[in-house]
């Protein structure tokens, strides 16, 4: 057995497990309310990848430990297998319902719409992704069976599938420090990599519960700030109601979900940090400074937009021009500007469109749940840039050094730094404006403009989860969904990784020289 395929095997095989344990965990959720169906449903599909990983982390259980190539290898077929496994729930719930089986679930178009396998495994990776684009159009003529499963993939998915097997199945050694890298992930809290990913999750499961605690306290109802919560912490965006966050019509609960979603675009050994007491770090860390200074930058310019555009009023262009740029730029998604047809965003000046893009594009930083290139990596490309520009001031002999982020880099660490942030970005550029070509050829000419796909394409790839109006069961054709479901699964990734996943797979094939 080649020693790849067992590495890879073993360890895919163990994050399966994890996601039929998720999935075990979630009868409770259904059993709760009431829907023993839901519950059926959850416990079968729970046989799948438990079976599965089973075998797999048996019949390869002394494979190697995994090095970098296995890492990314491993990251990306962990994460393509978890958005097809993910999606069992919603078929078999949908099925049940349509065929009439004993249970009290409605049957609803809505519902309905998760029979197509292609919907369903779309809204699972959506939901793993971070990304909040869905195949619902009414999330809440939902069961809460399903409300629960978004609700809950999507947490999960902003820490990471692999941080959490790491957490779960420890594995002392490098084999878990690769697993964690190949997440798009380079911090440590301790020395130990179980230690880093189990403090992770604990600050995750206290934020979590506080942000719980102050929406219910802003007066939203205890379900609804369960899942608001978890989503908003998660900064993926999924909502359990058809106006997302619109439906509240409250100031007090929009403030709110922007701490929330700032925590989560904030990265954990930071978090780590200031809750040791090191306050500081809110101003010295690099990152966390340039999130407020980004957000408030792009706030501003929005307001600008909105202000002269459809909204009449500067405090109804601040309230909403503020939230909407915070959940591009933390690549969340909630939406409050919403109108009849519920995609007021499609209808926004074009200018706008593309300052809520640009926030998409960049994302939050580096270590936290937020998606985009990571500010650190813009932060290195605008740094790199000018270092090379400067070098043609100084001699050649000069021995030169670049800060960023309290670090002094050599020339050649310079250099390897900014050449990764600089592919990393025109690989994000180039499948950007591919897919948008791409969306532009299989949409109606009529009904959707370059503004529009480029914005839908780009908050596929940066995982958000806003829209302008494109994604949906009827309104996205079969080969647009396709397309998104790579778009978010190279977004959360960061690309590299899926294109090592794809390089051995072709070469294994005899496809690639």
């Amino acid at each position: 057995m080649n020693g790849t395929t067992a590495t890879v095997g073993r360890d895919v095989g163990r994050i399966l497990e994890a996601l039929g344990g998720l999935m075990v965990v979630s009868i409770l959720v259904p059993l709760a309310w009431g829907e023993w169906f839901g519950a059926v449903a959850f416990g079968a599909s729970a046989l799948v990848p438990l079976a599965v990983g089973y075998g797999l982390h048996r019949r390869f259980a002394d494979a190697d430990s995994p090095s970098r190539l296995h890492g990314m290898v491993v990251a990306a077929t962990g994460w393509l297998l978890v958005g097809v496994f993910g999606s069992v729930p919603f078929l078999l719930i949908a099925w049940g319902v349509h065929l009439d089986l004993p249970t009290t679930l409605e049957s609803t178009p809505t519902l309905a719409a998760f029979r197509e396998p292609l919907n369903a495994v779309f809204e699972s990776t959506s939901g793993f992704t971070g990304t909040g684009l869905t195949m619902t159009d009414n999330e809440e003529v939902l069961p809460r069976s399903l409300q629960w499963w978004r609700t809950f993939i999507e947490w999960v998915g902003g820490v990471g599938v692999i941080v959490l097997t790491t957490a779960v199945l420890a594995r002392p050694g490098s084999g878990s420090l690769t697993l964690y890298e190949s997440e798009a992930r380079s911090e440590k809290i301790h020395p130990s990599i179980v230690s880093t990913v189990r403090t992770i999750w604990w600050i995750f499961l206290l934020f979590t519960f506080v942000s719980i605690l102050a929406l219910f306290l802003a007066g939203m109802p205890p379900w609804d700030a369960i899942n608001h919560a978890m989503t908003g912490l998660a900064t993926g965006g999924f909502s359990i109601m058809d106006n997302s966050i619109a439906t509240y019509d409250s100031a007090l609960i929009d403030a709110v979900l922007i701490a929330i979603m700032l925590l989560g675009s904030i990265a954990f050994p930071v978090h780590y940090l200031i809750l040791q007491g090191d306050l500081r770090n809110f101003y010295t860390d690099l990152q966390t400074r340039w999130v407020f200074v980004y957000m408030g930058a792009g706030s501003a310019l929005l307001w600008a937009f909105l202000y002269v555009g459809p909204y009449d009023s500067p405090l109804r262009a601040v309230r909403y021009g503020v939230f909407q740029f915070v959940s591009a730029a933390t690549c969340t998604g909630f939406q409050t500007a919403v109108d009849t047809t519920n995609v007021a965003l499609g209808a926004w000046p074009a200018q706008a469109q593309l300052v809520v893009a640009f926030g998409m594009f960049v994302g939050g930083a580096a270590g936290s749940t937020a998606g985009g290139i990571k500010i650190i990596r813009g932060l290195t490309l605008i740094k790199g840039i000018r270092y090379h520009v400067a070098d043609v001031f100084y001699p050649d002999s000069a021995v030169r050094r670049m800060d960023i982020n309290g670090r002094r880099l050599t020339e050649t660490e310079a250099n390897r730094e900014f050449v990764e942030a600089t592919i990393i970005v025109v690989l994000w550029i180039a499948f950007l404006i591919v897919g948008t070509f791409l969306l532009l050829v299989v949409l109606p000419a009529e009904e959707f403009s370059l503004a529009n796909a480029f914005f839908e394409v780009a908050s596929a790839q940066g995982n958000v989860g806003l829209s302008s109006g494109i994604t949906g069961p009827n309104s996205l054709p079969a080969i647009g969904k396709i397309a998104f479901l790579g778009h978010m699964w190279i977004g959360r990734l960061e690309i590299i990784p899926v294109l090592v996943a794809l390089r051995t797979l072709f070469r294994r094939g005899g496809m690639y020289p």
